[in-house]
């Protein structure tokens, strides 16, 4: 079944429920080195690989450690061709093939009548650290910086994910890039929500991405290289096609999942006042109330934790707090690692490939935290369901 977003005018008070609070999945793209895929993302996951690589020469630069979870291999022309993509740097290419898989993995079609109001928002820490440094650099090393390669210059901008991606796909609707770290997930379902909420796109591709570079390798190895059971740093990216769940179940659609709620908030740092983790629980709470959904319905909690203690402690006592300590887990950087920004949206990729051979867990209801060193607490509530056909047929 291929589906048509349907137009409707910006609210503009800003302030109705005109289109409602609950958004829906219908479609999403997974780029790791765990899979490619959303199908063989859940295969994946359900055979418990790990997409742990060898880097040994990934990079001219000398890396801290010789494994992580990158993608050694990854090109984006072997998936997308070479027209095009020759320019672009590691974040847009992880980003675009996201957003591509994602659209492969909708029913909803892109068309002439709706691309005005299909558009994406992508969550990010800084963009490409790795071609900002680069090009710097160029600039510093040239006999005549003012000569470094003016093609090279987009990737530097913190949006050019997101913006290649839109000029790739043909969607000239919302285009927004949210700058989170770890809560850029959650910030940017957050962001697609009021879009959508207040009239302003029908569709939107959704997530976040993180790249794999020696800035990035060095930078976790300089912070946390004293915690034992540190995750190692890894990369990719997860993108969902989201709608307004009113629309999609007036069409006779069934979604991979509902969000029911999305909330962030900012608190003190590791033991600093206001305490994170009672401010996580605040915002799990509320989370639950939005949704409508009691702490005993909470099937599982995916969550952030990354073996770095002073943030763990922050994530398992607000999850303790809100929904007591029997509550299932789900660590999605067993598998993929540490994303940094990629993070909170590969943790709700993990929960929906539980969902999608599983007609037994339809209507499930999880939670996904996300806990950041400054302070920054994000919990979302999702219920889920099968597509064990590929369709989303009712």
């Amino acid at each position: 079944m291929n589906a048509t977003a349907t137009a409707t005018s910006p609210d503009p008070t800003g302030h109705g429920d005109v289109r409602g609070n609950t958004l829906a999945i219908t479609g999403w793209g997974v780029v790791t080195s765990l899979a490619i895929g959303a199908e063989e993302f859940t295969t994946a996951i359900g055979e418990g690989r790990s997409g742990l690589r060898d880097v040994t020469g990934m990079f001219d630069e000398e890396l801290p450690e010789n494994q992580a979870f990158a993608m050694p291999d990854f090109t984006v022309r072997d998936h997308l061709g070479r027209k095009g993509t020759s320019f672009f740097d590691r974040s847009t290419s992880l980003g675009l093939l996201g957003c591509t898989l994602a659209l492969d993995d909708t029913d909803l079609a892109v068309t002439d009548d709706n691309r005005d109001r299909f558009g994406i928002v992508l969550g990010t820490t800084a963009g490409s650290i790795k071609a900002t440094s680069d090009y710097s650099r160029e600039t510093l090393e040239g006999d005549r910086p003012f000569l470094v390669n003016p093609v090279l210059f987009p990737n530097t901008v913190m949006n050019c994910a997101a913006g290649q991606s839109a000029i790739w796909l043909g969607l000239k609707g919302v285009n927004a890039t949210v700058a989170g770290g770890r809560l850029a997930g959650l910030s940017a379902l957050r962001y697609a929500r009021n879009q959508i909420r207040r009239g302003y796109a029908d569709a939107l591709l959704v997530g976040s991405v993180e790249e794999f570079s020696p800035h990035t390798a060095w930078f976790s190895h300089r912070q946390h290289s004293a915690e034992e059971d540190r995750v190692t740093v890894g990369e990719g990216s997860a993108v969902f096609v989201v709608e307004n769940a009113e629309a999609v179940r007036a069409q006779g659609r069934t979604p991979d999942a509902e969000v029911l709620a999305v909330e962030v908030g900012t608190y003190g740092a590791p033991g600093r006042e206001p305490d994170a983790g009672a401010g996580l629980a605040d915002r799990i709470g509320r989370a639950l109330r939005r949704a409508g959904v009691e702490p005993s319905q909470v099937r599982a909690v995916a969550t952030g934790e990354s073996g770095i203690a002073r943030l763990d402690d922050i994530e398992r006592r607000g999850i303790e707090s809100a929904l007591g300590a029997d509550v299932w887990r789900v660590r999605a950087k067993e598998w993929v690692g540490e994303c940094q920004s990629a993070s909170g949206s590969l943790q709700i990729a993990a929960l929906l490939a539980g969902h999608r051979g599983h007609p037994e867990l339809d209507g499930a209801v999880s939670v996904v935290t996300s806990v950041s060193p400054d302070g920054g607490v994000g919990a979302a509530v999702l219920r889920g369901w099968h597509r064990a056909r590929g369709d989303h047929r009712s």
